[in-house]
């Protein structure tokens, strides 16, 4: 009778009422609003005609749609494509890469009663505290390394992550109970057939949530390219829409172009405002389709190891 009255108590502290659930519902609808209404924005400017936008400003409603912006992307050609293939080719199989490192790495330094695991955890996390910066590792690169304007630049500098991985480490070690290690050793299962065949499995969370912060960072990297690369057929899309935004900046502050008949001709038809909503949707439409492969595993990596109620 006591356990029943106090498990009825426990329902009515834990259990929301209709009109709560409501105002929950109407909370994280606005939520969603907040986040969509920018995104809806941008795609609009995008479509809109620059004296549309010199007018009215940002609207959801412009007064002349246009597709200059995309069309002056397009001009690009080859060159666009180009860079669509090689950012999509490094982002994933960077991320294949670095996934692969980071968890055997992590693997290792959650074994307990491997003799060096805190030492390599120190290595690690020492890298978080003092890096190299620009200078040293430019000159690795280029001078000894010589993966300068090669695709490996993108894939072997960010090969692993300190912090990526001291996340991973933590996710193996407070979801997979020592005593299922100890049960496959039992069994005669090698440490790889332990990784592949176990940690593996259960680790699924882990690894998407890493895997998206992991593929979301280098799809949007511009800096290395603005860098190291000058082959045009190895310019990210980053840094192409970088040095296009750039150009047309140039272009419209440079007051000697500006005070020629030809240079006002030519900023007239130069797209500004939704060129740049237009780089914008070419960059984040792509990595939005990466988001539904993810989330299956995305919320429950992010409450690993946080304390229920």
């Amino acid at each position: 009778m006591i356990m029943a009255k106090e498990a009825k108590h426990v329902n009515k502290l834990t259990l929301l009422s209709k009109g709560w659930n409501a105002v929950f519902v109407i909370i994280l609808f606005i939520i969603v609003l907040l986040v969509l209404i920018p995104m809806v924005l941008i795609a609009v400017v995008s479509l809109s005609s620059e004296m549309s936008i010199a007018n009215n400003g940002y609207s959801f409603f412009p007064s002349e749609w246009s597709l200059d912006g995309y069309r002056y992307l397009f001009k690009t050609g080859d060159q666009l494509a180009d860079s669509y293939l090689v950012t999509i080719f490094y982002s994933v199989t960077g991320t294949v890469m670095s996934l692969t490192a980071m968890t055997m790495y992590a693997y290792v330094i959650a074994q307990k009663k491997f003799r060096f695991s805190r030492a390599f955890t120190w290595l690690l996390f020492f890298t978080m505290l003092f890096g190299g910066g620009l200078v040293p590792s430019y000159i690795l690169n280029v001078r000894y390394l010589h993966i300068n304007d090669t695709i490996w630049i993108f894939l072997l500098p960010s090969l692993v992550n300190a912090y990526y991985t001291i996340i991973l480490r933590t996710f193996i070690r407070t979801t997979i109970p020592d005593t299922l290690f100890e049960a496959a050793r039992i069994d005669g299962a090698g440490h790889f057939r332990i990784f592949v065949s176990i940690v593996l499995p259960l680790f699924k969370t882990g690894i998407a949530t890493v895997g998206l912060f992991s593929l979301v960072s280098r799809w949007n990297d511009w800096f290395t390219g603005m860098l190291y690369i000058q082959n045009p057929k190895l310019i990210p899309l980053q840094t192409l829409l970088t040095k296009l935004q750039n150009t047309i900046d140039f272009l419209k502050q440079n007051a000697a172009i500006a005070g020629t008949p030809d240079g006002v001709a030519l900023l007239r038809t130069l797209p500004d405002e939704n060129m740049r909503m237009a780089c914008t949707m070419m960059v984040v439409l792509p990595i939005l389709f990466a988001y539904p492969f993810f989330q299956r595993y995305f919320v429950q990596g992010l409450t690993v190891g946080s304390i229920k109620g």
